[in-house]
């Protein structure tokens, strides 16, 4: 590295034609702590042409040596949770198929979490060790958009609500996914939590039918797991749809040859699904004659246990940087 001759000249007191300052740098050993600097004053025969530095002409003046500390350590950054990446590519995948994300507030109504998802009142989730109820009468605040209608609120125990809040005040056709916090009230073990992130998707439209929510999911788990797999639907029941069922994927990690990550069985659960219920369109002023759509939903964080290997969920919200720090 060569500096030019006004620099010379206005701090060695030199003349700019007749003295150049010369920089060589260089790490020392494998000791990458310390750099090794030697500064070198030259002249040359002001002779020679303008410009050109002939090396048979230039005269070493003096050297400076020094050694300068170097700081190797790489600035730490921080890592993104698992979750967040999971999320993040949730998002992506289902924006690719002209989902919307839409989010709706946490604490929820009866009306809203129960009532107008065709849960009946002598439902087991309305049973107070399955759910969070709350104390409160009347919660004001403009930031959740809660609207109280005489009835008791809760933690959502499911981010079905939003698709509720998000049909009663916009018109087909509609494709949403809303993922968020979940929160139920049970023990924990390593694959239950009593907070976990929920994602659940809506298609509202003309003729829709079964195959299409097949294909939906079938793009989204091969997208999301990048491995080529096989779709199943098995019969189920879930309130809100009429027919209910259970998908399962056939497993990523040995193509249904059965391991420990299918349980031995080639498949692996992972969302429950079905047709909207006539009952729900209904709530939400839509005629079941003309519209028809779709809901699936399942937790964001088996799906990241699935992805990643992890196999005890409260490792997500443990804080440990031995996990965090992976990713």
């Amino acid at each position: 590295m060569r500096i030019s001759p006004s620099l010379c000249h206005s701090r060695a007191g030199g003349n700019p034609d007749s003295l150049w300052l010369n920089m060589d740098s260089r790490l020392r050993g494998n000791d990458r702590n310390f750099c090794f600097l030697k500064f070198s004053f030259f002249s040359y025969n002001p002779a020679s042409s303008a410009g050109e530095l002939q090396p048979s002409v230039l005269i070493e003046l003096s050297s400076i040596f020094c050694i300068i500390c170097v700081m190797n350590n790489k600035e730490k950054l921080g890592h993104i949770h698992p979750l967040t990446k999971v999320i993040r590519k949730i998002n992506d995948v289902f924006s690719e198929m002209g989902f919307n994300l839409i989010d709706g507030p946490e604490i929820e109504t009866e009306h809203y979490n129960f009532d107008a998802l065709n849960i009946p009142k002598d439902h087991p989730a309305r049973d107070m060790w399955d759910t969070f109820w709350l104390r409160q009468n009347e919660i004001k605040d403009k930031k959740s958009e809660i609207k109280i209608k005489g009835n008791k609120l809760l933690l959502r125990t499911h981010t079905s609500p939003v698709q509720i809040r998000y049909m009663e005040n916009n018109k087909p056709p509609l494709r949403i996914i809303s993922i968020g916090k979940t929160f139920r009230y049970e023990a924990t073990d390593a694959t239950h939590e009593a907070q976990f992130h929920q994602v659940e998707g809506l298609l509202i439209d003309k003729d829709i039918t079964l195959a299409n929510l097949k294909y939906v999911i079938k793009e989204f788990f091969e997208k999301f797991f990048e491995e080529k797999i096989e779709l199943r639907l098995r019969p189920s029941y879930f309130p809100f749809v009429e027919p209910g069922v259970e998908i399962d994927i056939s497993c990523f990690k040995c193509g249904g040859e059965k391991c420990s990550v299918c349980k031995n069985s080639g498949w692996i659960e992972v969302m429950g699904a079905g047709m909207v219920h006539p009952e729900v369109l209904k709530n939400v002023g839509l005629d079941p004659k003309e519209w028809k759509g779709f809901a699936f939903g399942g937790g964001a964080d088996r799906l990241a246990m699935l992805k990643y290997g992890i196999d005890d969920i409260r490792l997500f919200y443990t804080g440990d940087l031995r996990l965090i720090n992976q990713f």
